[in-house]
Formats: structure tokens, C-alpha cells, sequence
């Protein structure tokens, strides 16, 4: 069963192929992708990665978490669900209107 991982702390230049190829040195990586700024297309600097087994994904973490990639000291865990996240405190209401 594959297993998704969290990585935090990349290199703003590291696209989705170049974490493709980092992760793959830890086994089967069955999708890799940074997240982007929709507006800029910018990377925010953390993505995921699916290995393919649970044993894969330990190995990642231990590889990966806490050494540097492209100048970089990344963080790598078990990715939660979106469910399981603490909820989000933003000042902003989306739902009051503003005058501008």
C-alpha cells in the first residue's frame, strides 16, 4: 500500500521531476508534486511525494528528513489527512464585506 509523505523546506527552484528524482533514491516513487501558487505559478516551497510501500516511505523519511536538498534543510513526515489538520485561524472573514 503507498504511503504519502509531506516535504517541507524545499528549494523554491525544484520542480515536481526534480523531487521525482530525489525521492526515487529511497524506492518507488508513485507521484511527486510541489505546490504552486495558482496567481504566480511560483513553488510555496513544500509538495509531496507517494511512495509506493510503507517501508519505502520510512526509508524516505530517514534519507531525507532533516538533510538539505539544493542548499535546503527539508522536513519529511507522514502526510495527514485533511481531516486530522488543526483548523486554520486566519483573522480574515471571508464572508464580511469590505468597501475598497
Amino acid at each position: 500500500m503507498s504511503k504519502k509523505l509531506y516535504v517541507g523546506g524545499l528549494p523554491y527552484s525544484l520542480n515536481s521531476d526534480g523531487l521525482k528524482d530525489n525521492f526515487s533514491q529511497a524506492g518507488t516513487v508513485e507521484s511527486a508534486t510541489v505546490i504552486t501558487d495558482k496567481m504566480s505559478g511560483r513553488s510555496k516551497g513544500f509538495g509531496f511525494v507517494e511512495m509506493s510501500s510503507e517501508e519505502e516511505a520510512q526509508k524516505a523519511i530517514d534519507m531525507f528528513n532533516g538533510q538539505e536538498i539544493g542548499g535546503r534543510r527539508v522536513v519529511v513526515n507522514e502526510a495527514r489527512p485533511l481531516a486530522d489538520r488543526p483548523a486554520r485561524n486566519n483573522s480574515w472573514d471571508h464572508h464580511s464585506t469590505h468597501s475598497f
